[in-house]
């Protein structure tokens, strides 16, 4: 294997264990969430938080330009994830 070929495994392992250590955020934020939507369930209030969902936005968005990285794709990513998060609480609700 050549040094280049090293390297680049080298850099795909990184990326490897990134995307792992990612699944296991997500999973963590889920059952979070999860416990956020029993209480909504529980307390009659909505599956959505559209002042919390604008506030949360607007710290990712601060956060991604902080951390060099474009703050419409990180949006995007807390949209996608807000999103499914809410289809979890109206089901909880049912």
């Amino acid at each position: 294997m050549s040094e280049e070929n090293g390297e680049l495994a080298e850099l795909r392992a990184s990326i490897d264990n990134i995307d792992a250590a990612l699944v296991h955020i997500l999973a963590e934020r889920f059952r979070c969430t999860k416990r956020v939507g029993l209480y909504k369930a529980e307390h009659d209030l909505p599956p959505a938080d559209p002042e919390r969902e604008a506030r949360q936005v607007a710290r990712l968005r601060k956060l991604a330009a902080d951390a060099n990285l474009d703050p419409d794709f990180a949006e995007k990513f807390l949209a996608f994830i807000v999103k499914e998060v809410i289809r979890h609480h109206e089901s909880l609700r049912r």
